[in-house]
Order: structure tokens, then C-alpha cells, then sequence
């Protein structure tokens, strides 16, 4: 509907994500299944649904707001489940990069090094104080648009972090 709507597709931003930061004992299967759903198996849709338009287009990125890649425990223990979802969604996007590299689609990841100040840590993070600590959501959308007005021939197959990104 937008490719009809707007003549094309140019740019797709996975961002809708579902979290819940909990060990694997406490969360119940069905918070399990909708982190998987709206984070894994969204960013599968959304990207597949778009990757015809994205081949006609001259500029064509795909941009997923997800982790780089770690086994690194911290970000395993307590929340495991919760990083799977969101490593599921950086895997895809590497994957879609490198899948469609000769189309000219690039496909990256991008990450802030700190919180951002989003409803998610004012309501599951920690509240005010949480925010207190938070960057400007400001800064997270700076480094989407650098990263999305880069060529995407160029600009592809990579996980960055914000900071890096404007600096």
C-alpha cells in the first residue's frame, strides 16, 4: 500500500520491538512467542514485504534498530530470551545485506551505546530515573539519517552504534 501510495518504497526502518527482561524461569511462554513475533518475525515480514519495491528503487536501505552481535553473558543473563529477539532481528537484517547486495538494497543495523530516553525506559526500565540517565531520542534518529542518506552500494552489511556513527 505505500509503494502504490507513495510510487515506491525507498527505506524500511524495523522498529517495532516487544521487550520483557526477564530470566527464561519467569517468562511464560506466551511473552516468549510475542517478543519472537513482533521483534524476529516482524523484521522477516516488514523486510520481505519490501524487498521488491526496494529493488526498483535508486536508494533503497533497510535499517533495523537491533544490537550487534555477542555472546558476551551481560547481555544473556536475566534477559536472554529478550536478546535472542532482538540478535534474531540483526541476523536478518546481515542476512537481507548480503542477499541483496547485487540489487543495490543496503541493509544495516543500528544501536545506541546508552539508553534513549524512549516510554519503554520511562515504563519498563526504570522510570524517571532511568530517564534521568537516558540520552535524547534525537540522537538515535541523527544517526538513522546519516546512515540512510549514506549510497546504500556502500553502506551495507553493518551493525553500528549510534555514536560511532556521528562521531
Amino acid at each position: 500500500a505505500a509503494a502504490e501510495r507513495w510510487g515506491g518504497v525507498d527505506v524500511v526502518v524495523n522498529n517495532a520491538s516487544a521487550i520483557n527482561l526477564v530470566s527464561i524461569a519467569d517468562l511464560p511462554p506466551k511473552r516468549y512467542d510475542l517478543m519472537l513475533d513482533i521483534n524476529t518475525r516482524g523484521t522477516y515480514l516488514l523486510t520481505r514485504a519490501a524487498i521488491p519495491h526496494l529493488r526498483d528503487s535508486s536508494h533503497a536501505h533497510v535499517l533495523t534498530l537491533s544490537p550487534p552481535l555477542s555472546t558476551d553473558p551481560r547481555w544473556l543473563r536475566g534477559h536472554a530470551a529478550y536478546t535472542v529477539s532482538k540478535m534474531g532481528m540483526t541476523m536478518l537484517t546481515l542476512g537481507v545485506a548480503e542477499d541483496e547486495r547485487e540489487h543495490g538494497v543496503g541493509a544495516n543495523c543500528l544501536w545506541p551505546r546508552t539508553l534513549i530516553a524512549t516510554a519503554a525506559v520511562q515504563n519498563l526500565l526504570g522510570g524517571e530515573e532511568a530517564m534521568t540517565r537516558s540520552r535524547r531520542p534525537e540522537l538515535y534518529a541523527d544517526a538513522a539519517y546519516a546512515v540512510i542518506t549514506r549510497p546504500s552500494r556502500e553502506c551495507t552489511g553493518r551493525t553500528l552504534l549510534c555514536e560511532d556513527v556521528l562521531a
